[in-house]
């Protein structure tokens, strides 16, 4: 070629997430420069220091005639042990005998049927090793025993705040849960936040065990749970489907038994859940804290190998040697073997929820991978910048054969008209090689959880009437999350289908100017209300374009801010951080605490 790159016969070149192109040339010794050259020949400006999307890779690839595969985190570790000549490719050897492990268990549901009571009434009353109670300290993860059979079974409960904590783990590549034990109250039924749990369970593509609880209070109907979940996909057992429906009650520790047996079955039948005990230790850190007394502290669930006291271990960018173990009950222990849960004392920082942890036979390599995790986080952050899905590039994705699916999260202000889009889009026919998939829908404001999902399942976040709440918004800009908002219906319609055709028409983009928190109304003479506000962000800008949101939801759109007053000065703009009246037009409708967004429309091509 006359760059000078060479050229390869299908060799396979493993590159890293988020690699450069000097990285590619060290790998086929080529000059990066003349890497630049084939990319640029290709259309693609790229730098040869500048972190590459995995697409630019492999058709950079697909030139020189290598075949590009993108290494996992695992396999860089193992890859960096190799550069050092260390004994470790025997750890990993496939052939060894595989023992069986218990299931790892995270249970959900809405937020007052009765998770935190379940898990007491399974924690004292079935901890392992026979002690009831006893539990001197809560550390995220615990093991009970189970008969099954006339056999004794261990199960592994994950303690994590919710679903948001179970989608945060998934989003950072932590697939640590095996089953999920969505708990539903018998008295209430099925709720938003059920349904919620249950998308991110199914995102996960993890078996579902549903615990029926508070089947002793007045009012209790199981059987109208078991209908309503079967609209949603789940159907019991007794009515000819495959998912175990459990009767319990956590208050009067009823039936506790026959769920951990449900659980059980449900793995022995699904999963084939083995290990190897004998390599070096792997697992997750489910979550982690700075502790007054003894400093990093982190919850560890072994998923393979067997961990020992005075291991050097490596855990995200933290690293350190394993100094003290603890179980679930507090006492010491000098190895945990797989799905085992364990505190871990002796890391240098603290590690990140989701964490890969690994055992290293040093501490200085121990080191060496922690920074080079850290270099790598950079880099498939540039990377991730470009390479998040978005209504823009869909069609892009769909020529070169990436992707057959859009995944959609719905949020409106109402359900009904939830429900009307959701049907909608599921008509849409273009062709059989492209899908829809609405892997989650829900009333009110798009919250930082909805982007967390997103992100973890490369998803479009779709509102109606409704905006992103507190922090969402900037968390979605990290992520490079999509969130399209509109006010009717058949815009979104138009804008999925065209996205699906290819055919998206340049619009009009809005640019934010700046939000402002109503503090007080005031009545004014011949004026109507003016809202004394606080300026929460940006500027407020007087005759920009306005809207009102209540709750995260929009009352109006469409509105000016035509007055606006610091004390008794008119004023053309506040910035941030100081106190101003607000005037809305003929707009009455303001209440203390609502938000008013000024902002402005730019022309924006489609790219």
């Amino acid at each position: 070629m006359e760059s000078g790159a060479p050229r390869g016969n299908g060799e396979i070149v493993r590159l890293p997430r988020g690699a450069s192109l000097s990285d590619f040339a060290d790998k086929i010794n080529a000059n990066p420069g003349s890497l630049v050259q084939v990319l640029f020949g290709l259309g693609e400006m790229v730098t040869a220091t500048q972190s590459c999307t995995d697409e630019t890779l492999q058709l950079l690839g697909a030139q020189l005639g290598y075949e590009v595969s993108i290494v996992s985190p695992e396999d860089e570790d193992r890859e960096l042990l190799e550069r050092f000549n260390l004994e470790f490719g025997g750890d990993y050897d496939d052939d060894v005998e595989l023992v069986a492990r218990p299931p790892v268990v995270t249970v959900m549901g809405h937020v007052d049927h009765g998770k935190t009571k379940l898990l007491d009434a399974i924690r004292s009353t079935r901890v392992a090793e026979g002690e009831a109670g006893g539990i001197t300290q809560h550390i995220g993860a615990y093991q009970v025993s189970a008969e099954v059979a006339g056999e004794e079974r261990l199960i592994t409960f994950i303690d994590t705040p919710g679903h948001e904590a179970f989608t945060a783990m998934r989003a950072r590549g932590a697939q640590t849960t095996d089953i999920v034990v969505l708990v539903v109250a018998a008295d209430d039924g099925v709720k938003p936040q059920t349904i919620e749990a249950l998308n991110h369970a199914k995102a996960a593509e993890v078996p579902i065990v549903v615990a029926v609880n508070k089947i002793d209070k007045e009012g209790a109907d199981p059987t109208k749970v078991r209908g309503q979940l079967t609209e949603y996909g789940l159907v019991a057992e007794e009515y000819g489907g495959d998912t175990i429906f459990v009767d319990v009650s956590a208050k009067a520790r009823l039936n506790i038994d026959g769920l951990l047996e449900a659980i059980i079955l449900t793995a022995d039948a699904s999963l084939d859940l083995r290990a190897d005990p004998t390599t070096d230790a792997q697992g997750v850190a489910i979550e982690a804290h700075l502790d007054k007394g003894r400093g990093p502290v982190a919850t560890v669930l072994v998923q393979r190998g067997t961990l020992h006291v005075g291991d050097s271990i490596v855990a995200g960018d933290a690293f350190g040697r394993v100094r003290a173990m603890l179980d679930d009950k507090g006492g010491p222990v000098d190895q945990a073997g797989p799905a085992f849960p364990v505190q871990v004392l002796g890391f240098t920082s603290v590690p990140g929820a989701g964490d890969n942890l690994l055992v290293v036979p040093e501490d200085r390599v121990a080191r060496q991978i922690a920074e080079q995790r850290q270099a790598r986080e950079r880099n498939a952050e540039l990377a991730m910048s470009r390479g998040r899905p978005t209504l823009e590039t869909l069609f892009e994705k769909l020529k070169e054969g990436e992707t057959n699916q859009l995944n959609l999260i719905l949020k409106g202000d109402v359900s009904g008209s939830v429900e009307a889009v959701e049907d909608a889009l599921l008509k849409i026919e273009v062709s059989d090689e492209v899908g829809l998939r609405i892997i989650h829908r829900g009333v009110g404001a798009i919250t930082e959880n909805d982007v967390t999902l997103a992100a973890a399942s490369d998803a479009v976040i779709l509102g109606f009437n409704v905006r992103p709440e507190g922090k969402a918004r900037d968390l979605a800009d990290r992520e490079h999350v999509d969130i399209r908002m509109y006010r009717v219906i058949y815009q979104a319609l138009d804008d999925v289908e065209n996205a699906l055709r290819g055919m998206l028409k340049p619009e009009y983009e809005e640019a934010q100017l700046g939000t402002a928190e109503v503090r007080e109304v005031f009545r004014v003479p011949r004026i109507g209300n003016v809202a004394g506000s606080l300026v929460r962000s940006g500027t407020i800008v007087r005759n920009s374009k306005a809207r009102l949101v209540r709750d995260g939801v929009v009352v109006a759109d469409n509105l000016t801010v035509d007055s606006l007053r610091r004390f008794k000065d008119d004023v053309t703009e506040v910035r941030d951080g100081y106190e101003c009246g607000i005037g809305l037009g003929s707009f009455n409708d303001i209440k203390v605490e609502d938000v008013i967004e000024t902002y402005e429309l730019r022309e924006k091509p489609r790219s």
